[in-house]
């Protein structure tokens, strides 16, 4: 993909539901690693050293082992006209990734698609994630999401016209597993994903998804 070209505009109202999601995921995820670094201490504390450096070395690799993937569906309707939903979604926000373009210190156009570069641990690390559009149909659509350069999940988009409505039917797979600790960010995305999409004029008509090892 070619550099940046354009900073859009992000939808404010989805935004603000991305804020509110992003500092209780920090709040929980920095109280799960508090609690891994306890038992980690208690176990030097109550038991032998072999046994305590032995479940120092679970605890760390349960925490930081990538074994979870994520895939499902979903169906959303809206009272936009199918043309507009399609922009949208092919567009640099598409509105099943607030959590990724809402909490993004800059959101850029790029040649195929948008770019989204968020930086976390107080700003000491950061990572770019890129969605591509590949237009698969007259009202479908693909989308490729990757992290710091890396597979990250492929969604398959269908917008049609129903009984006056747009509905819109979603079918993603992850690419690629994710630790123990990035588990809250699944759980919490899972109780505000409603509120940003109903921000950006959508209702969620169903929304499953399976985690596996």
């Amino acid at each position: 993909m070619s550099p940046p070209t354009d900073s859009p505009a992000v939808p404010s109202d989805a935004r603000a539901v991305a804020d509110r999601y992003l500092r209780r995921e920090r709040l929980l995820s920095g109280v799960m690693a508090i609690s891994v670094g306890l038992l980690g201490a208690a176990a030097v504390l109550l038991l032998p050293l072999l046994q305590a450096v032995g479940v120092v070395a679970v605890l760390l690799v349960a925490f930081r082992l990538p074994v979870f993937r994520t895939a499902g569906t979903a169906t959303l309707s809206t009272e936009a006209e199918p043309a507009a939903v399609r922009a949208a979604f092919a567009g640099p926000t598409p509105p099943v990734f607030p959590f990724q373009w809402g909490i993004a210190d800059t959101v850029r156009t790029i040649d195929g698609g948008a770019a989204y570069d968020v930086s976390y641990l107080f700003g000491l690390r950061s990572v770019t994630m890129t969605v591509e559009t590949v237009v698969t149909g007259e009202d479908t659509l693909e989308l490729v999401v990757t992290a710091g350069e890396q597979e990250w999940a492929t969604y398959d988009v269908s917008i049609h016209e129903t009984e006056g409505e747009t509905t819109v039917d979603i079918e993603w797979a992850a690419d690629r597993r994710f630790a123990l600790r990035r588990l809250p960010q699944t759980l919490l995305a899972g109780r505000y994903r409603e509120q940003a999409l109903a921000a950006q004029g959508y209702t969620t008509v169903e929304w499953d998804t399976s985690l596996s090892l």
